[in-house]
């Protein structure tokens, strides 16, 4: 077996972590510590989620490992929505899929942006890839918002949401399929490896059958923690007085992605910046393709009917957000100032929301 001193660090942490929130699920740990270790145990799942789709890229080979990573990347969070679905929670699921893209393209992006401007100064990457998919992330953003545009401009299509949200996604996981192939043939021949800069840190890589079998067991954990994690969530809010939407918006989107978020953040520090702008800017474009269309159509599976129909600042603050990080990646390069100015504008937002 080829573990490093490092996955067995994780898989160790990452166990106890998940016992200990098991733990508090069956017994009175009072509102916060639940919470606070559901959350840490979800971060540590989805990195061991991670990995094992890495290792699988290590015998697969770039473009494959990108269509896993695109089918089970963000199985975390797609777990946690449908369980907040389940239990009601309407707000904190339609807060969420909006805060992980703006987690992504603003904190993210931002501090990926201050980390390695910081370090290495103006930095430059591949202006075609970063323009294909910003400007396939927007196109997908828009197509969310039709449905909640129908809504509240009062048009004809207004009282059929659930039908056109339902077309919507069908439409856009058909172009998630379609952009595969291009995507792996991308990945086949682009100048920065992809397997050189994931399989660096890690040394050996594991054999196939420990890597399917690291993903089915990690995927079911993360079934697990993300329902003791849900369960958590509802005493945490009333007892620190949290909104659902900042709970959504903020903590919710930031748990589920936050392994992969400080992946983006040390790759730019490292002046690799495509591959960082990458692995970034992928995440809510998968997001916007995949998991809310998926959360449209497996929400009757929970009891819950989930749309596409979001409050109006909702639906502001993903225009706002998706506009301008594609205005800053457009010229191939960034500073660190421009990186503060996207940080700043995610504090703002979800200053915003704290209230409801």
């Amino acid at each position: 077996m080829s573990f490093t001193r490092s996955d067995w660090r994780l898989i160790a942490i990452c166990a106890v972590a998940a016992i200990a929130a098991g733990i508090t699920r069956f017994v009175d740990a009072g509102t916060i510590v639940p919470f606070v270790l559901s959350g840490i145990a979800l971060a540590l799942l989805a990195s061991l989620v991670g990995r094992s789709v890495e290792a699988l890229g290590d015998r697969l080979g770039a473009g494959a490992t990108g269509v896993v990573q695109s089918a089970l990347g963000n199985l975390p969070e797609l777990f946690v929505v449908l369980f907040a679905l389940r239990d009601g929670l309407y707000d904190v699921a339609a807060a969420s899929i909006v805060g992980s893209i703006l987690a992504n393209v603003l904190l993210v992006l931002g501090l990926a942006f201050v980390v390695g401007g910081a370090k290495h100064g103006t930095q430059k990457f591949g202006a075609e890839t970063a323009r294909t998919i910003s400007m396939l992330l927007v196109l997908a953003v828009f197509a969310l918002l039709v449905p909640g545009l129908t809504a509240a401009l009062h048009t004809p299509a207004a009282g059929h949401e659930r039908g056109l949200s339902i077309i919507v996604s069908i439409l856009l996981l058909g172009l998630f399929a379609a952009s595969l192939p291009g995507a792996i043939k991308r990945r086949k021949t682009a100048g920065e490896p992809v397997e050189q800069h994931e399989g660096e840190p890690h040394g050996p890589a594991w054999p196939m059958g420990v890597a399917i079998g690291m993903l089915a067991v990690t995927g079911v954990g993360a079934a697990f923690v993300s329902e003791w994690f849900v369960h958590a969530l509802e005493p945490a809010m009333s007892s620190l007085g949290i909104s659902q939407a900042f709970a959504g918006l903020v903590i919710v989107a930031i748990a589920g992605n936050a392994v992969e978020n400080v992946v983006g953040i040390q790759l730019a520090a490292r002046n690799q910046s495509d591959y960082a702008l990458s692995v970034i800017l992928q995440s809510p474009l998968q997001i916007a393709l995949v998991v809310a269309p998926a959360l449209v159509l497996l929400s009757p599976l929970v009891g819950a009917s989930f749309t596409l129909v979001l409050p109006p600042l909702l639906m502001a603050a993903l225009i706002m957000s998706v506009l301008v990080a594609v205005i800053v990646v457009l010229d191939g390069e960034s500073t660190w100032l421009e990186g503060a100015t996207l940080v700043v504008l995610y504090c703002v937002i979800a200053a915003a929301f704290w209230w409801g």
